[in-house]
């Protein structure tokens, strides 16, 4: 089975230590770029489903703007209360300027 790469923003779009949000197939995807590093997770909190492109991004954390639960950008892991369940982390890359996705 091929990989699927998609596409999914220019890599200026995403602010230093900042997050966006991103509709890729029908998903809501968080981007952030954080010390020049790209990490792509699910944009909708496990919790509250409040859109954590709308967070604030810390320590490599994203803090939910609902119930101020944060989330590890890397791993996906719900760091603490009120989160019960972890999110999805996409694998991204860098072409160029294109900030890649891929989605299985």
């Amino acid at each position: 089975m091929s990989e699927n790469w998609i596409p999914v923003s220019e890599l200026e779009a995403i602010p230093d230590d900042d997050v966006i949000g991103v509709a890729v197939n029908g998903h809501q995807i968080a981007l952030y770029k954080v010390d020049g590093e790209v990490f792509a997770t699910d944009n909708v909190c496990s919790h509250g489903q409040a859109l954590l492109s709308d967070g604030f991004l810390e320590d490599g954390e994203i803090e939910c703007p609902l119930h101020q639960g944060r989330f590890c950008i890397k791993s996906g892991k719900a760091m603490c209360d009120p989160l019960t369940e972890d999110i999805r982390t996409y694998t991204t890359r860098v072409e160029g300027e294109e900030v890649m996705l891929l989605l299985d």
